[in-house]
């Protein structure tokens, strides 16, 4: 049952790649599905743009040479698909994707079970997937209740940036390493971490691209902020490593050398408290996780690092699956209790859904700026 009307449409935005290497993006008007016993409809205010969003709103088409048109009325943009794009998108081709991971909104209907009725009228976040559009019909489960007053901008980065910072120091702990480093550091994601290391007293090792960007970091407490840009940088990053032991990192840039950077200084510094001479080097073990692709090149590993080390993906929604619904839960309401402070978020801009297919608009948060967020507002205008 629900306990009042259900809007019939709503404009929701998808990502198709063609048969014929064409990428389109497009907005589209959707039947609402009305919701079931264990369900809610919310009517989504906002909703970021992350990395990963572009991923699946972009994929690996050609930006450069894209076109803007429309159809139905609707804006449309159109892009090529370079070969490389094609074979890496080929699981998706001719399917019509929706975007968006996280949200914030108001539940403006709800299924009969008790948890979906306690939900009526109240602000939530989500994740689950197809928030770049007006309504949105999603199990309770996906759903996480916030506070009377909560601004939509506040609730709509609620789950990925803040539970991936926490997820970091929940690994590290989990794997027995007293530190972490982290690349494009002074992202949104970046910033909230630096705030839960100063709190819980955790050695963080921050990697940035500019003194601008150290100086950031500085502002809100970072101890150890390294500019890769530096001709030093080897020696400063070798320097913090020595002073805070850290042997976990956590890379958003994924392609080119930094990695193998991150690893060979590891081993510099753990060499550095070594009392016998070994020639596998350490036995000190260092962990890189590559959590994003912001260089989609590939890693380059100079091998100079020992033989005690691992590379591998770090994702988040795994992650929260390996630690159980208690530990899971216990982050949640971490990250609730310190929305407007530790995990706030803050935005470049808040755009329409239209907006969000306006060419100009389209090339600035396909950037990937650092320091750089857009947020969807699909009941803006």
């Amino acid at each position: 049952m629900m306990t009042t009307e259900t809007p019939t449409t709503g404009l929701c935005l998808h990502s198709l790649v063609t048969t014929d290497a064409q990428l389109e993006i497009s907005l589209a008007n959707v039947a609402v599905a009305a919701p079931r016993d264990h369900e809610v409809v919310v009517k989504i205010l906002a909703a970021p743009i992350n990395p990963s969003d572009l991923g699946l709103l972009v994929g690996g088409a050609d930006m450069t040479n894209a076109r803007g048109s429309t159809r139905d009325g609707l804006p449309l943009v159109s892009a090529d698909v370079p070969p490389p794009g094609m074979r890496a998108m080929a699981g998706r081709l001719g399917e019509a994707m929706t975007v968006g991971n996280e949200g914030c909104g108001v539940v403006i209907a709800a299924g009969a079970s008790p948890a979906a009725q306690a939900l009526m009228g109240k602000t939530v976040a989500m994740l689950g997937g197809s928030m770049y559009a007006q309504y949105r019909t999603l199990p309770v489960a996906m759903c996480m209740e916030l506070p009377d007053g909560t601004a939509p901008a506040d609730g709509a980065s609620c789950f990925v940036n803040p539970l991936t910072a926490l997820s970091m120091t929940e690994a590290m702990r989990r794997e027995g390493h007293s530190g972490i480093v982290h690349t494009a550091a002074a992202s949104n994601l970046g910033q909230m971490l630096v705030k839960i290391c100063v709190m819980d007293g955790i050695p963080l090792v921050n990697i940035v691209r500019s003194q601008a960007q150290v100086d950031l970091l500085r502002s809100i407490g970072a101890t150890h902020v390294c500019d890769s840009t530096s001709p030093a940088f080897l020696e400063e990053l070798t320097a913090a490593l020595v002073e805070t032991g850290a042997t976990i990192a956590f890379d958003a840039i994924g392609g080119g050398k930094l990695g193998g950077q991150i690893l060979s200084c590891m081993e510099a510094a753990a060499v550095k408290r070594m009392t016998t001479y070994s020639r596998y080097g350490s036995d000190s073990f260092k962990q890189l996780y590559i959590y994003g692709g912001l260089d989609m090149g590939p890693t380059t590993l100079n091998r100079s690092f020992g033989f005690s080390w691992a590379v591998s993906g770090f994702l988040l929604t795994p992650f929260m699956a390996k630690i159980g619904p208690e530990a899971l839960q216990a982050l949640r309401a971490r990250v609730v209790a310190e929305l407007t402070t530790t995990f706030a978020s803050h935005y470049t801009r808040e755009i329409s859904l239209t907006e969000a297919l306006d060419m100009t608009i389209l090339a600035a948060y396909n950037k990937r700026a650092t320091g750089e967020k857009f947020l969807i507002c699909p009941h803006k205008g």
